[in-house]
């Protein structure tokens, strides 16, 4: 037996006062977090120095008194953003102390930005899975889709909505597994674009040219956006529409890469892959999409 981090992601069915509780509450991180960047970057520009997390969560305290509002959500979730943004920075000078190029400074994050979540901690059973519903710090009870049973202690769980304005919790449990029993298999591949890859056996598995079969139906919904006023609510309907599609593409590619990473490595015991770089691939303007397609 091993004991390891295991994350389990379920759709979760917030109401109308928990979804608007759940979006304050990613707005409020990313405001802390915005907030002790600018700070961070100010006096690093005008002192030379810099402030760690410790004074940052000390800082805290002051902020919410300032801003009341910071005051309504779960307080352990802003104190994760904190620690956020003390690891960025740690990694940002890491990679830079071992010569790396290409290193990038922490970034402001955005509403706009496609992810939006908040992480909390799981403190004196706050958060809990009790039949067809989760407890969460301050949402309380929300119905969630249980679809996978654990046995273990909960760490922590990270609450994110969709573009598509679906919400999903992921839990991190402690658990222990009973690791795969040794085989004497070994398979090597090689990565393609017409078939997806090619085994060392012999095995052909073809690309499931996922985007190209949606693309038609993509293209006519992003024309039909081109039309629409920005900003007004058919403009909106459209994008979500896009959205929804955008979503339906990914879930497919995610789900087929799943089922076969999970079927070479339960067979085998030592996998082979060439090294590619992807980033310079898709340099070519002929092949990116088909690279990025076939992920």
């Amino acid at each position: 037996m091993k004991t390891i981090l295991r994350a389990y992601k379920y759709k979760i069915y917030p109401n109308k006062a928990q979804a608007e509780l759940i979006n304050k509450t990613i707005g409020c991180c990313r405001f802390v977090y915005n907030y002790y960047l600018a700070k961070k970057i100010e006096l690093y520009k005008n002192e030379q120095k810099s402030i760690n997390y410790t004074a940052c969560a000390n800082d805290l305290k002051n902020l919410k008194n300032q801003y009341e509002w910071l005051k309504e959500v779960d307080s352990i979730s802003l104190q994760q953003s904190l620690r956020d943004l003390d690891d960025a920075y740690k990694n940002f000078f890491r990679k830079i102390k071992n010569g790396e190029k290409q290193v990038g400074f922490p970034k402001f994050k955005s509403k706009k930005n496609p992810k939006q979540s908040y992480r909390t901690q799981n403190i004196n059973n706050n958060i809990e899975i009790e039949g067809n519903k989760i407890k969460l710090p301050k949402l309380g009870l929300v119905k969630i889709a249980n679809s996978r049973s654990f046995n273990g202690k909960i760490n922590s769980c990270t609450i994110s909505k969709t573009k598509t304005n679906k919400y999903f919790v992921s839990v991190l449990v402690e658990e222990e597994i009973q690791e795969l029993p040794q085989s004497n298999n070994v398979i090597a591949f090689d990565l393609g674009i017409k078939e997806f890859l090619v085994t060392s056996d012999g095995e052909m598995i073809d690309n499931p040219k996922i985007l190209s079969k949606y693309e038609y139906k993509l293209v006519k919904l992003q024309r039909k956006l081109a039309h629409k006023q920005k900003g007004s609510n058919r403009y909106k309907k459209q994008a979500l529409k896009i959205a929804k599609l955008h979503e339906k593409i990914r879930n497919i590619r995610t789900d087929f890469l799943h089922k076969l990473s999970s079927r070479i490595i339960n067979e085998n015991q030592v996998i082979i892959s060439e090294d590619l770089n992807v980033k310079g691939m898709v340099q070519n303007h002929r092949l990116a999409k088909a690279i990025n397609d076939v992920s």
